[in-house]
């Protein structure tokens, strides 16, 4: 088989840019009719005997009971659990599904209105921003952490209007809270103290209703930007 030169992929470049448009133009179109919603993320590996998952669907269900829509991933595990604490408390389930090899196709608890699948991690990253009041992680891989840091860093750099972010789980969040403390901020001084104030961490999904209503009751409910 004969080499490719960089010259040779440039057709290639070309027609990618109207399938990135495409994904933007579906999601923007339909993602703006849905209201008020709330991205949840974590562990695709998650099952549904681990304590997360079952905390995730709480947290979905009251989410809904106060009006919001919840949007995860639309995969497995507490991708899973999120659509289908919205489903039992017949809420908005809307799931944001990445194509990728070996992978099956949206949980069964994502609304089939209310589906995407994206080619492109980037576009689908801008629908999980643009349309999402709140941001709760869950456990999750680095996947998680990518989504977690991206969003952080667009608060923090005023890119995107401050948010509730959330994290859930104090035991499984604590080692890497320490070295932000201890590290990026006390050692490097890579970050302000006041960053530190971004986010918050519990284990208690009431409390993740509070911090959200609390925000809201001084901030209007609108896109991010």
């Amino acid at each position: 088989m004969k080499e490719k030169k960089w010259s040779d992929y440039s057709g290639d470049h070309a027609w990618r840019m109207f399938k990135i448009m495409a994904e933007f133009t579906e999601g923007f179109d339909r993602m703006e009719k849905f209201g008020p919603c709330v991205s949840i993320f974590g562990s695709a590996r998650t099952k549904a005997e681990n304590p997360y998952y079952g905390l995730t669907v709480r947290i979905a269900e009251k989410l809904v009971k106060e009006g919001y829509g919840v949007i995860t991933g639309g995969g497995p595990g507490i991708m899973e659990a999120g659509n289908r604490g919205a489903h039992n408390a017949k809420g908005k389930s809307v799931g944001l599904h990445i194509v990728l090899p070996h992978e099956e196709g949206a949980n069964q608890y994502v609304d089939h209105n209310r589906i995407f699948f994206f080619r492109y991690f980037f576009a689908r990253k801008v629908m999980f921003t643009k349309y999402a009041q709140a941001f709760i992680y869950l456990p999750g891989g680095f996947g998680t952490m990518d989504e977690l840091f991206e969003i952080l860093t667009l608060v923090q750099t005023a890119k995107i209007d401050r948010v509730p972010i959330i994290l859930i789980g104090k035991s499984y969040w604590s080692g890497l809270i320490d070295w932000i403390k201890s590290s990026m901020l006390t050692k490097e001084k890579n970050i302000h103290a006041k960053d530190l104030d971004l986010f918050h961490v519990t284990d208690d999904p009431d409390e993740v209703i509070k911090i959200i209503k609390a925000f809201y009751k001084k901030e209007p409910l609108k896109p991010n930007f």
